[in-house]
């Protein structure tokens, strides 16, 4: 087993900054290009990748290794047992040795057993992004306009179904003159703990909070508009530019105009495909337009002024 302090040379209570520049000098020194060894540059180089991040940092402190995968790590090579003999049937499986286990979700075992092994700050983390993530959706509409509206530009008001902000509580999901106190059911964490027992022992789970959606705290007075989420389901209207010259089939953005966030998240973007109608007459093509004229013999032979549109 390599001993990657030993590799860069510091001792294992070694900072970040002395990693750092211990990498730094060794790298100048067996750099390929300046004469050194490759496989020696090669392995300053796997050291310095390891111990300059926290996580793998963490994992080779522990077990002399780092598990790039939780699911390669744990099915190939844990112990010597090869997983890949389970049974799987849509979540229901059998192990080799003849005992069920529908009542558990494997891929989350493994995930927890190794985001464990990093310590429950980065579990946390891990949750927090997720939990914090209540920004609206963006929304696609389609829009015809006439080829004259392409040509001239013009104003169109459009209209569709998505969550608005509910104006009643600016979107922060309690009655005004109330405010938000601390979640009772998960103490302001945002977050409980849920313990189940598996072949592996018992597996504590971190998920988000039901009663406060991972905020960790809720209103005294949930909003009567909007039920407390901030938004409502209804119809919105939107004024659009259309500028001259567009072409069929492109988009126009306009931002936070989508889908309104929960309380208080970002809304989403709006998307407009445009798409011009066939006119009677012309026919576009590029920059150019087509169009065709009907005449007589008489006017082929002679010549002839037509006046058009």
């Amino acid at each position: 087993m390599k001993d990657y302090y030993e590799i860069l040379g510091v001792s294992r209570d070694a900072s970040q900054e002395e990693i750092k520049k211990a990498f730094y000098k060794l790298a100048h020194k067996y750099h390929p290009d300046k004469g050194g060894s490759a496989e020696k540059f090669k392995e300053i180089n796997e050291a310095y990748q390891v111990l300059s991040n926290k996580e793998k940092r963490q994992q080779y402190d522990k077990f002399g290794r780092v598990f790039e995968g939780a699911d390669a790590g744990f099915r190939k090579g844990f112990s010597g047992f090869d997983w890949s003999d389970f049974n799987w049937q849509g979540g229901n499986f059998e192990t080799p040795f003849g005992f069920s286990m529908g009542d558990f979700d494997l891929n989350d075992i493994i995930s927890d057993f190794f985001r464990g092994a990093t310590g429950g700050e980065t579990r946390k983390t891990s949750y927090q992004a997720k939990s914090t993530d209540r920004n609206g959706r963006n929304i696609e509409v389609s829009l015809e306009i006439s080829l004259e509206e392409a040509a001239f530009g013009s104003k169109r008001v459009i209209s569709f179904k998505t969550y608005l902000v509910c104006e009643h509580c600016q979107g922060k999901g309690y009655e005004p003159g109330s405010k938000l106190k601390e979640c009772p059911n998960c103490k302001g964490e945002g977050s409980i703990r849920q313990s189940r027992r598996s072949f592996l022992g018992e597996i504590t789970q971190i998920v988000e909070c039901p009663k406060c959606k991972g905020k960790g705290r809720v209103p005294e007075k949930p909003c009567e508009t909007c039920g407390g989420d901030g938004r409502y389901y209804g119809n919105k209207e939107i004024k659009v530019d259309i500028p001259v010259g567009i072409r069929d089939g492109e988009t126009i953005r306009i931002r936070h105009e989508g889908e309104a966030g929960i309380l208080g998240g970002s809304s989403g973007d709006l998307y407009i495909r445009v798409i011009i109608k066939p006119h009677p007459v012309f026919e576009r093509r590029g920059d150019d337009l087509y169009m065709t004229l009907p005449i007589s013999f008489t006017e082929a032979a002679l010549g002839a002024k037509k006046e058009i549109q």
